[in-house]
């Protein structure tokens, strides 16, 4: 009798894993579970630094300007001067100040009301753009533009509602190189949104010249899959701490949001942070910070754990997979 029952113990169990493999689209055999994190480079604190490239080895200062500080002042901050519109191949038409230096917005802040969230460290890196004397030009409408009072007392620009800032490590008209960082930094477009090429859904695929088709989110930035996490018996990232600083989570989007993608195992779960993310095929997916404009695969390969994601959830170009 004992047997018998233990049989059919171990048949219920059977089909109970068949059941939870079927739904979650469990590729081949996951990479085992491990609290070692790998984040392939050391992460530069808080969200305005500057990561540097995917095989970066050294430690951040979390400033984004390589242990150098901007010696100005955010107060003391070139004026906007005429606001221009610029055309970037890859970002679209994106907004500049006087001098064509890009101008950028920070997830952090708000825009109805404005408020912005930079200051101290980060607005060193980040300088506020000065509202007194910014005027629109040609493509701009100028009712976008405003001001919001910050905690010195001084004015900054608003662009849509959003506080504009320049980057530090952009030197020439034109630069570009704090799009995408910590994952909350990003060009503005003229009408006070994220500078993009097109209105691309939550995740959509992206054919890259060397990798082939990729996914990549609403920005456009290439989604990756981290090999220590696993998909199975439910969604679990290994990636905490300074490492989702450097790769960021991606939130979750609706399964009609989405394109081309494959729908099995296309779902949101909450982290035990509290963080809510984003899975292909049962498996959660991060950005990169390193990435700095959409298309980019800064972080494939980073370490031997990080690899874009192919619209059926596969890791691109891992080993085995």
């Amino acid at each position: 009798m004992k047997t018998s029952w233990r049989a059919a113990s171990l048949a219920a169990t059977a089909v109970s894993v068949l059941a939870l493999t079927t739904a979650c689209g469990q590729d081949n055999a996951g990479a085992p579970a491990s609290s070692a994190q790998n984040v392939g480079a050391t992460a530069a604190a808080g969200d305005y630094g500057d990561p540097g490239s995917g095989t970066a080895t050294g430690a951040g200062n979390g400033y984004g300007t390589d242990g150098n500080k901007a010696s100005s002042s955010p107060s003391q901050a070139a004026p906007a001067g005429k606001l221009t519109v610029a055309s970037n191949p890859d970002l679209g038409n994106v907004l500049t100040d006087g001098s064509g230096l890009t101008l950028y917005r920070f997830d952090k802040d708000t825009a109805n009301p404005p408020k912005s969230n930079c200051d101290g460290d980060c607005a060193t890196t980040w300088p506020p753009v000065p509202a007194d004397d910014a005027t629109a030009g040609a493509g701009i409408d100028k009712a976008l533009l405003g001001e919001v009072t910050r905690a010195d007392g001084s004015k900054q620009l608003t662009v849509g509602g959003w506080p504009a800032y320049r980057y530090a490590k952009d030197v020439n008209a034109g630069d570009v190189n704090g799009q995408g960082v910590g994952g909350k930094w990003f060009a503005l477009a003229p009408n006070g949104k994220k500078a993009k090429l097109s209105d691309l859904p939550g995740l959509s695929v992206h054919k890259d010249p060397k990798l082939g088709d990729i996914v990549v989110d609403k920005n456009g930035m290439t989604v990756y899959r981290f090999l220590k996490d696993k998909a199975w018996p439910k969604s679990v990232s290994n990636c905490t701490g300074a490492c989702l600083e450097k790769w960021p989570a991606v939130a979750p989007v609706k399964t009609e949001d989405t394109e081309g993608v494959q729908k099995k195992g296309l779902m949101g779960f909450t982290r035990p942070d509290g963080v809510k993310q984003m899975t292909v095929d049962c498996w959660p997916i991060y950005t990169f910070s390193g990435d700095k404009s959409a298309g980019d695969t800064n972080g494939q390969g980073v370490g031997g754990t990080w690899y874009a994601v192919s619209p059926d959830g596969k890791p691109v170009g891992a080993p085995g997979k």
